[in-house]
């Protein structure tokens, strides 16, 4: 989005917000479906490589979430800061001006 209109709907740091938690959302995903495939594994190789990838997939979560935990953009031990994050978030949407 452009710097201007993010800065005039208010939006210039919901925008970090957004890709971030949607990478966030992204590693989770991927956590769980590595977790999954090395159950599956059929060969203590692929069970070697899949299990390779989980641990790195749940560092790259670890970052992500640490990232946005300092830019205060996740707060997943306050459950109040959360939601008042998000009710913040939900009235910068709801506030966005219409075309």
């Amino acid at each position: 989005m452009n710097p201007i209109i993010e800065t005039l709907t208010g939006m210039d740091g919901l925008s970090d917000q957004v890709v971030a938690m949607d990478l966030l959302i992204a590693a989770k995903s991927g956590v769980r479906n590595y977790a999954m495939a090395v159950t599956e594994a059929g060969t203590p190789e692929i069970k070697e490589i899949l299990t390779r990838h989980l641990m790195e997939a749940i560092d790259m979560h670890e970052q992500i979430s640490a990232y946005m935990a300092e830019k205060g953009l996740y707060h997943a031990w306050d459950t109040n800061e959360q939601i008042n994050l998000d009710l913040n978030n939900i009235n910068t949407a709801l506030n966005l001006p219409t075309l």
